[in-house]
């Protein structure tokens, strides 16, 4: 949706998604874990932050609408959210509409993201379901990451599913979906895990994305992402509205859900566990025994004592938090860190996402632990095989480093 600057996409960044790569025949065990089905009377608030205004430069893109959070653009109503684009003198611009988001509130890595939705056609209309990196606000755009599940621009017969990221400077890929009668609902939808984006809609395939170990400059996949719904008025995109263009136009979305593969079927919530690095065969380790917030995670030999052995609880939701039994603290990451090469520590359960983790099967009886703040792996610094190595998070390589075996203890 963002598509402000010159766009550099670099001869590297197309052959990445074409190169032959062997791929899993595993299907994903996907799991609910949040979603909006939009049958109250009234916008979430709890999921969704109503953007207003014409941001900077037309929301980056020139575009011509004013976004407001009044009932006459966004509003719930008969099972659906209605985004309504009108023509009418608004704070100095010529159109309305609304665009809302899910920042701050709810951010997701990995899974399978869908909605069904309904569109608008007409000239200088431009509808669109997608994602931007949590972190913009402090690194910005384009290296935030931006995942476009489906925009659509004035009549044309179809969508576009496209990525946007920073390769030493904005690089994009996209493909179109096959034509489509948008007269009717459709679903459109991405699986997104730690080496590919996939896009479809009404589940067929129409565009692939490789972006395994950051591949050609893509690490920005690997971490969150919030969500946005918005339908656009004019822009570099699309152009502007003409004589034939229907006002008032609407986007009707009816469900919009957040799907995740567990991959943790073996994990037995409530149960007690040595937590064992494939790379080493040592254990994860709480510092000195320490009961202190803020003592380190290190590996070390097995001698089963309580400073190793760590309660595995699911938060409802696809995470676990891992509580470590001589403390009563959590597994969590420094100061909500996105850097790599952080060491862990235990701290006070706090629900913060900084201790919720996805357990990932990576099969042969192994697990990869991922930080639902940062999306990056549980590692043993250097893949070391010393007592006291350093226990951190670093990019999902997929290395032994980053493969765990959980005992039960009871």
């Amino acid at each position: 949706m963002l598509r402000k600057g010159i766009c550099v996409v670099l001869l590297f960044s197309l052959l990445v998604v074409l190169l032959p790569v062997n791929k899993s025949n595993a299907a994903p065990n996907w799991n609910l874990v949040w979603s909006d089905e939009f049958n109250g009377t009234s916008l979430n608030r709890a999921n969704w932050t109503p953007e207003i205004g014409t941001g900077s430069g037309g929301w980056g893109n020139n575009e011509l609408q004013y976004y407001t959070d009044r009932a006459q653009n966004v509003q719930v109503t008969g099972g659906n959210l209605v985004i309504t684009a009108q023509k009418e003198s608004y704070g100095g611009m010529n159109y309305t509409s609304a665009r809302i988001k899910t920042q701050d509130l709810k951010s997701f890595t990995y899974g399978k993201v869908e909605a069904r939705i309904k569109l608008p056609s007409g000239q200088g209309l431009w509808p669109a379901f997608w994602m931007l990196g949590s972190n913009i606000s402090s690194v910005g755009w384009p290296k935030s990451g931006e995942i476009d599940i489906m925009e659509r621009v004035n009549n044309n017969p179809y969508v576009n599913g496209t990525v946007h990221w920073d390769a030493g400077g904005h690089a994009e890929f996209g493909r179109v979906s096959g034509n489509l009668d948008f007269s009717q609902f459709h679903v459109y939808s991405i699986e997104w895990d730690s080496k590919y984006i996939r896009w479809f809609v009404d589940g067929q395939q129409f565009n692939e994305f490789y972006i395994e170990n950051g591949t050609g400059n893509t690490e920005e996949f690997q971490r969150p992402f919030f969500l946005l719904l918005n339908l656009a008025v004019g822009g570099n995109w699309p152009g502007s509205p003409n004589n034939s263009t229907p006002f008032p136009s609407q986007m009707l979305v009816d469900y919009v859900r957040v799907y995740q593969d567990t991959g943790a079927s073996n994990v037995i919530s409530d149960g007690i566990y040595t937590i064992a690095s494939k790379a080493s065969g040592k254990v994860m380790d709480v510092v000195d025994v320490s009961t202190a917030s803020g003592a380190k995670i290190q590996q070390w030999t097995n001698y089963v004592a309580n400073n190793q052995r760590f309660r595995v609880e699911s938060t409802g939701d696809g995470y676990y938090k891992l509580t470590a039994v001589h403390s009563g603290k959590v597994l969590d990451v420094p100061n909500s860190s996105t850097s790599t090469g952080v060491q862990l520590q235990q701290w006070d359960d706090n629900g913060s996402n900084a201790q919720r983790w996805r357990i990932v099967d990576v099969g042969g009886g192994y697990y990869k632990l991922v930080s639902k703040v940062s999306g990056l792996a549980v590692d043993v610094a250097s893949a070391s095989t010393a007592d006291g190595a350093v226990v951190q998070q670093w990019t999902d390589n997929g290395t032994d480093a980053q493969k765990w075996f959980f005992t039960k203890i009871n």
